[in-house]
């Protein structure tokens, strides 16, 4: 090649100015270069007409490259580690928070390279690009290690501010929506939230602000266990915006939770059974055995398809639940006789609860019957009954039919035992029975112990007899 053109490495060399720095100049076309077969080349005499004329431009720019602040030899005295000796000879330094060794390339060429542990613990290893010395390949590694450094600690991060109200959007659109079927539910939390706390920044809500819209809640006559339900979207919201590189702590875990009184649930009798079954429509009576049947939700009943219903074995496949796992129930003979005339009235459907339009005669899908149960709930003088509390009548019956918690919780959808085991409180009449097992075991050991004196007792009547008299 010619003497007279110089290669990126060899200007460099020449300038005292790192290689990044010359294809920096060549991108800004700062510096004269020519491109021979795609590689960068420079002629030494225009190199030298320029170097004249920028001498005090450009020349001075190489005091500013990156040096490490202590000599390489007082690095080498305080960080090197091991036998220093010989891992000179390998050409490999080990300083600690890393190690600096050189490899050759398959033309023969040294690269320095770094081998250091990044903020997750697994191992790194990379060619220092255009680093001509050790020197400026621990300048790498250092760098390389500060940055780790600072994710792992959060440290240096430049986080964009976020008012609540534009991270409740996301978070709504983003991830409530797509993960959770009471979504509109949230909602109406988000709702409240952002009527206080909507434009602070999500830096500026301090568990002072929470607090405070605590206090805002209560005096508007709001229950606690609302305030709380609103506090759990609360927290779970900052959950993500960690999650999501847009907060650093959750205010709300060092906010306390209000007290709230242990709902109470309604269990429906057999006798308002019979008269709220009575006081139906005919569209509402099969949805309500549904419900009284099966435990099923309010939203999983009214979107029962009949590709869910298995006929044949007499099984119901719940698909969408609120834990999202899926779940199998059976079929009582009840239920499974309603769903037969359904199955015969509305014929191939898509839904299994279906209602007749009185205006075009056409079966329709009948989602939603709040008012037909209210309905039917004042025809049968029923009072304080909502539907889910169907659900709870289903779970109380079972176990106070003796039926074992794993089975109630299976058959619920329960993502743990401990939501099932409050429906023991209604399991009264068992308890009553336990109780009156401890009192007749005590009546039946008096019983015992006096059928047990009673042979003595006429031993010494028969000694008394046979005893001689003495004149």
């Amino acid at each position: 090649m010619n003497k007279s053109l110089l290669s990126v490495k060899e200007l460099s060399s020449f300038l005292q100015v790192h290689p990044k720095t010359i294809y920096k100049w060549t991108d800004e076309s700062k510096i004269p270069f020519i491109k021979i077969n795609g590689l960068i080349r420079f002629k030494k005499q225009e190199i030298e007409d320029w170097q004249e004329k920028n001498k005090n431009k450009y020349i001075e720019f190489a005091e500013f490259l990156p040096k490490l602040d202590l000599p390489l030899e007082n690095y080498d005295k305080m960080l090197l580690k091991g036998r220093s000796a010989l891992s000179k000879k390998l050409k490999r330094w080990n300083y600690g928070i890393g190690t600096i060794y050189i490899r050759k390339t398959k033309g023969g060429k040294e690269r320095w390279c770094i081998d250091y542990q990044d903020e997750n613990g697994e191992r790194v290893r990379k060619v220092v690009k255009h680093a001509q010395s050790r020197e400026e390949a621990l300048l790498e590694l250092q760098s390389d290690i500060r940055k780790n450094f600072g994710k792992k600690h959060g440290l240096n991060q430049k986080k964009s501010k976020t008012k609540f109200n534009e991270f409740s959007v996301q978070y709504l659109e983003n991830y409530v929506k797509v993960n959770n079927l009471a979504w509109k539910r949230v909602e109406t939390c988000l709702k409240n939230l952002c009527e206080f706390m909507g434009d602070c920044y999500l830096q500026d809500i301090c568990p002072l602000v929470i607090e405070k819209y605590k206090l805002k809640r209560l005096n508007e006559g709001i229950k606690p266990a609302t305030v709380n339900r609103e506090l759990s979207v609360l927290k779970r919201a900052f959950n993500l915006a960690i999650d999501w590189k847009m907060a650093d702590e959750n205010p709300v875990r060092n906010v306390r939770f209000l007290r709230q009184p242990e709902p109470k649930e309604r269990i429906l009798s057999k006798d308002e059974e019979e008269r709220l079954l009575e006081a139906s429509s005919e569209h509402l009576r099969p949805i309500i055995i549904a419900a009284l049947q099966t435990g099923m939700r309010k939203a999983e009943v009214a979107n029962l398809k009949w590709d869910q219903v298995d006929m044949r074995n007499k099984e119901i496949e719940v698909v969408r639940t609120k834990s999202g796992k899926k779940r199998i129930i059976p079929i009582s003979e009840d239920l499974y006789e309603e769903l037969k005339l359904l199955r015969e009235k509305n014929g191939s459907t898509e839904f299994v609860f279906q209602y007749t339009d009185q205006k075009t005669g056409e079966k329709r899908h009948l989602k939603y019957f709040r008012r037909a149960f209210e309905n039917a709930c004042r025809r049968a003088n029923i009072k304080g009954l909502t539907f889910h509390d169907l659900r709870h009548t289903f779970a109380s019956r079972l176990v106070r039919s003796g039926v074992d918690l794993i089975t109630v919780k299976d058959l619920l959808g329960h993502y743990s035992v401990k939501t099932t085991e409050r429906y023991t409180h209604s399991n009264q009449e068992q308890k009553r029975k336990a109780v009156e097992l401890l009192s007749n075991e005590k009546s039946r050991k008096k019983a015992e112990k006096v059928v047990d004196l009673s042979p003595i007792c006429h031993m010494e009547e028969d000694n008394k007899l046979q005893k001689p008299v003495i004149h």
